[in-house]
């Protein structure tokens, strides 16, 4: 059974996006503005994730604490989410409570305060994550990673958080001016799934959002990562840990790219499919090297990166390089069979129901395929999309992509060179 999702669009730019399901009287709300960390200042990196700690304590009518008590008493929980891309705004609430928690959300997105007194307690608030980040293998190993793939400054290899030196020194007309240049109807996109029609939720979008004016955003380029040319490697010794976190990875395609599913398969073959597909059956399973191993595609606007990940024992590191390495030279030289698409191929198509089960999980994908502009059809067409994925697709894909000789490498934990 497809979504059959609506899609329309304010005079002044806002997407309004709407599913009706009424199994229980709730509406998930998901808003999505393109005012992610990518259009961090190149000299204060880390102001969106700021503004986005902030924008909930206040705005130009209401305090924090009016916001707070709003949202307890009608028990709602409101999660904002910084990306690459994107700031997302969600939260689920009663049929009835709809347009008036629509209409609070707004007030923050279109009125926010930026209270001095609130701005201090949030510095403070990410100045100690970032110190808890810098004490975390994984953390430490993944930014390390996204810094080789994506060098000298560019937006994917930024930490969103920023570094505590540059925190510090961003200010509240820091983030006034940031919410001014991004945040703009052309950018925004509402999907609206719940106990609500879709013409309802339309108009009371257009009652939230419709009065609001502001500039179309300036184009911010974004250029594609450099090839690889050799291979990198990093090591950040933390002897105080249990173990040690590997990350290895590749640059590989866009969402936009027509061999994204062949890549996709190939990624759920090598590292995802059942328990860790092909390296965790020989490095886990097998071998019992690691704690946990697997991999992950993120493909985006640009050439997004294949992560794979390997949690070990400090003694198992080069042990479990030497396996990664061979794995992946292997699926490059050999291919895969047509068993392991196959399998592959029904995992992702039956997956796609019990992904797509909660209203919540819904309106995300519906922002997925506006963001992407992959068609109001997406999910009817993706199963048809995988079963045209031939064993030399994506045996073709390994090889574009993947080469063990240019593959970057980050260890952390209690491992030394």
């Amino acid at each position: 059974m497809s979504l059959s999702p609506t899609r329309t669009v304010l005079e002044n730019g806002v997407v309004c996006l709407a599913k009706a399901t009424h199994a229980t009287p709730a509406v998930a709300i998901h808003l999505a503005l393109q005012a992610g960390s990518m259009y961090d200042p190149p000299d204060k990196v880390g102001a969106t994730w700021l503004l986005s700690r902030v924008l909930d304590r206040g705005t130009a009518t209401r305090s924090a604490a009016d916001i707070a008590e709003d949202l307890d008493s009608r028990g709602i929980s409101l999660s904002i989410t910084v990306t690459r891309h994107l700031l997302f705004v969600t939260c689920t609430c009663l049929a009835e409570d709809f347009e008036p928690v629509l209409a609070l959300v707004g007030d923050m997105f279109i009125n926010p305060a930026f209270p001095e007194d609130e701005i201090a307690k949030r510095k403070t608030e990410i100045v100690t994550s970032i110190r808890q980040d810098e004490d975390n293998p994984i953390v430490r190993a993944t930014e390390t990673l996204m810094s080789l793939l994506y060098p000298d400054g560019h937006p994917y290899g930024r930490k969103t958080k920023g570094s505590i030196e540059v925190v510090e020194r961003i200010g509240r007309d820091d983030l006034v001016a940031l919410h001014a240049g991004r945040f703009a109807p052309s950018t925004l996109s509402a999907a609206i799934v719940g106990d609500v029609e879709p013409s309802g939720a339309h108009d009371v979008i257009a009652r939230v959002f419709g009065g609001w004016r502001r500039p179309v955003p300036k184009a911010v380029p974004l250029a594609s990562p450099p090839p690889a040319m050799s291979r990198r490697r990093v090591v950040i010794p933390m002897m105080n840990k249990a173990q040690a976190e590997i990350a290895y990875g590749f640059t590989t395609i866009r969402r936009g790219d027509p061999a994204f599913h062949a890549y996709r398969l190939m990624n759920n073959i090598l590292g995802q499919y059942s328990l860790g597909g092909r390296l965790g059956d020989t490095i886990r399973e097998r071998q019992g090297m690691a704690y946990e191993v697997h991999s992950g595609i993120d493909a985006n606007v640009i050439e997004g990166p294949l992560t794979i990940r390997a949690g070990v024992a400090a003694e198992n590191v080069d042990r479990t390089l030497e396996s990664i390495d061979v794995e992946v030279a292997r699926l490059i030289a050999d291919g895969v069979t047509a068993k392991e698409l196959e399998d592959s191929r029904r995992y992702l198509i039956g997956s796609m129901p019990r992904a797509l089960e909660t209203n919540g999980a819904i309106a995300m994908f519906l922002q997925q395929i506006e963001f992407f502009e992959l068609g109001l059809d997406y999910d009817e067409r993706v199963p048809d999309m995988l079963r045209a994925v031939t064993v030399d697709d994506v045996n073709a894909a390994a090889r574009r992509s993947l080469d063990p000789a240019r593959a970057a490498v980050v260890i952390a934990g209690p491992y030394a060179e």
